[in-house]
C-alpha cells in the first residue's frame, strides 16, 4: 500500500471516530470511540515502519539493526492497546445498556429536552427502581393492595 491510501485511512478512520463520539446517542458515542482506536492502532503501527518478512530473533551473523529485523516495539504497543481497547468497549457497552434500560432513552445526557438552565443535576432524583434492569423502573413498586411487587 502506498503511504497516501494508509494516510487517508488513518484520516477517515480517525475523523468519522470523532463525528461518531460527538453524537447524541450512546451507540454512537461507543462506536466513535472504537473507530478512533483502531486509527490509533493503524496510526502506531505506520510510525513503527513494519517490515514483511523480516525475523523478529537476532541470527548469527547478521546485524542487529532494523533493517534485518522486525522492530517489536510497536507490535507489542498495538497488541496493549486492542487489549485495553476491547476492555474499554466492553465497559462503555455496558454503561449504554445501564442507561438505556434506567432512563428508557439512548440519548447521552438521558433526556433529549434538556437544556443549559436546567442545572448540574438536570433534575433527576434518587429512586432505588431505576437499579433494576428488568425495566421496572418506570413502574410502581407496590400494587393497589398496598404490597410489594419487587
Amino acid at each position: 500500500m502506498t503511504p497516501a491510501v494508509v494516510a487517508a485511512a488513518i484520516g477517515i478512520l480517525a475523523a468519522t471516530g470523532v463525528w461518531l463520539a460527538l453524537r447524541a446517542r450512546t451507540f454512537d458515542v461507543v462506536l466513535g470511540l472504537t473507530l478512533l482506536s483502531y486509527a490509533v492502532n493503524l496510526f502506531l503501527f505506520v510510525m513503527g515502519r513494519l517490515a514483511t518478512g523480516a525475523p523478529p530473533i537476532v541470527r548469527p551473523g547478521v546485524p542487529p539493526t532494523l533493517a534485518h529485523y522486525a522492530d517489536p516495539l510497536p507490535q507489542a504497543l498495538v497488541l496493549t492497546a486492542i487489549v485495553i481497547g476491547f476492555a474499554m468497549t466492553a465497559l462503555l457497552l455496558a454503561l449504554a445498556l445501564k442507561s438505556r434500560f434506567v432512563n428508557d432513552d439512548d440519548h447521552v445526557d438521558a433526556r433529549p429536552d434538556a437544556g443549559p438552565d436546567d442545572g448540574p443535576s438536570g433534575g433527576f432524583t434518587s429512586d432505588p427502581a431505576a437499579d433494576r434492569l428488568d425495566g421496572s423502573a418506570g413502574r410502581p413498586r407496590v400494587d393497589a393492595n398496598g404490597e410489594d411487587r419487587r
